[in-house]
């Protein structure tokens, strides 16, 4: 697999938001497509889409989301609470939050869904 490629209204912004939240540098090749090679993981690209209508989570009709990326937070509930703060101040929107369960749903700024998921590790 080369990349995860997400259609947005501005790819450099969205690439921006990804960067704050998974760390890396956008790569801009022009205004209609962005890459972000994750450090020491996969990478994500920005593609410009004339009229991009975000999807709607969650619905089941032609409004719902295609796939969504899990975000690995950390394997506590203060590194969920400290991811949260960083990417509601990066300009995501919360979508679905409940304690007892191990991740929480966000919007990114474009309307994709993505998860803070809550990982444990090995011991």
């Amino acid at each position: 697999m080369r990349s995860v490629v997400l259609d947005c209204p501005d790819p450099r912004a969205l690439a921006e938001f990804y960067a704050g939240v998974v760390g890396g540098t956008p790569l801009a090749e022009d205004d209609e497509w962005v890459v972000l090679q994750v450090p020491d993981g996969p990478r994500l690209a920005f593609q410009r889409a004339p009229g991009f209508v975000p999807p709607e989570w969650p619905r089941a009709d032609h409004n719902s989301q295609q796939f969504h990326l899990d975000l690995d937070a950390g394997s506590t509930w203060e590194a969920i609470e400290a991811a949260e703060e960083r990417v509601l101040a990066l300009g995501a929107r919360a979508l679905h939050q409940e304690d007892k369960e191990d991740f929480r749903v966000y919007a990114d700024p474009a309307g994709h869904p993505f998860c803070l998921c809550r990982i444990e590790r090995p011991q």
